[in-house]
């Protein structure tokens, strides 16, 4: 039995379409990773899965339980972080712990095995209001809040947006823990690094999934050179490219640009001469290795595609 089974699910918000007969699944006790930017879909999925909101047409199981038909049994069954910080501002931290501990008809202790890893890390402030700690402590006390009544499921909504770096690095170590206690952990992120941290991921864009696999093998799937070019920063290298009819897809990366050609038999000397042309003499032109934002910029030019 899956701990996620999709299966052509719908949604409508009036004439927006949020999600396209999606179908993926989700093995027990793996770290999944639903990819993709704000506005792709993601927060209308989890909000399906955990109850908050009904399909407009398919199915979805959680623990192989309907999501239509027994609400009540998912929603004590799973531990759900939503995208913004929803916690109870004025309550301290111990007493929002023991707030949804309570609720579930349990105690901060019996779901101690869960939290304790995360928990020695905000005990020295569970006398603050909740509101009053840094957004990764914030973080952190949302995750405990999620286990403390031992689900073997967890959704977790963009959990790391507008977090620090260090926080971000720290939550994703904690996540290997909880995988590691056998906890199954689907995570959305609309950041790409994260990607790479999942057992498998679903790139999602425009409520329309575009892959889904392990992170190392969409990239290998990649089937194009890419080349990193830099002269004089990224939007004069855009400018110039845009005229180039031998470009198939060309994208600013830092201060440096991805292309792509539509040429297969081109190669950096070919990009080079064009550049001198231009009147770009001394660019730096790389083949590069594809990394997983390169892969979903390359779907998405596909989807586009399809779509005009």
């Amino acid at each position: 039995m899956k701990a996620v089974e999709i299966i052509n699910i719908s949604k409508s918000h009036g004439e927006v379409v949020a999600l396209d007969s999606i179908s993926l699944s989700v093995e027990r006790g793996e770290l999944f990773g639903l990819i993709g930017p704000d506005g792709a879909g993601k927060t209308s999925l989890f909000e399906i899965l955990v109850t908050l909101h009904i399909a407009d047409s398919g199915e979805a199981f959680v623990g192989g339980v309907d999501c239509r038909k027994d609400k009540k049994y998912i929603r004590k069954n799973i531990g759900y972080m939503p995208g913004r910080f929803s916690l109870y501002q004025d309550l301290t931290v111990i007493e929002n712990l023991r707030f949804f501990a309570d609720i579930f008809g349990g105690s901060i202790a019996d779901g101690m095995e869960l939290i304790e890893d995360i928990w020695v890390q905000i005990e020295p402030f569970s006398r603050r209001r909740a509101g009053k700690l840094s957004g990764g402590m914030k973080q952190k006390l949302a995750l405990c809040c999620a286990l403390v009544h031992k689900p073997r499921i967890l959704f977790l909504d963009e959990p790391t947006t507008g977090v620090d770096p260090v926080s971000r690095r720290e939550f994703w170590q904690m996540l290997k823990k909880l995988k590691s206690k056998g906890v199954t952990i689907f995570v959305s992120t609309p950041y790409m690094d994260e990607a790479v941290l999942c057992d498998r991921v679903a790139l999602i864009q425009n409520g329309s999934i575009l892959q889904t696999d392990s992170p190392a093998s969409i990239v290998a799937s990649f089937d194009k050179d890419i080349y990193m070019v830099e002269y004089d920063g990224a939007y004069s290298l855009l400018k110039i490219f845009k005229g180039w009819e031998r470009v198939h897809s060309c994208y600013a990366f830092g201060q440096s640009v991805h292309l792509i050609l539509s040429d297969v038999e081109a190669t950096a000397a070919d990009i080079v001469s064009y550049l001198e042309v231009q009147g770009c003499r001394g660019a730096k032109v790389e083949l590069l290795e594809p990394t997983i934002e390169d892969c979903f910029i390359e779907l998405m030019t596909r989807q586009d595609g399809k779509d005009n």
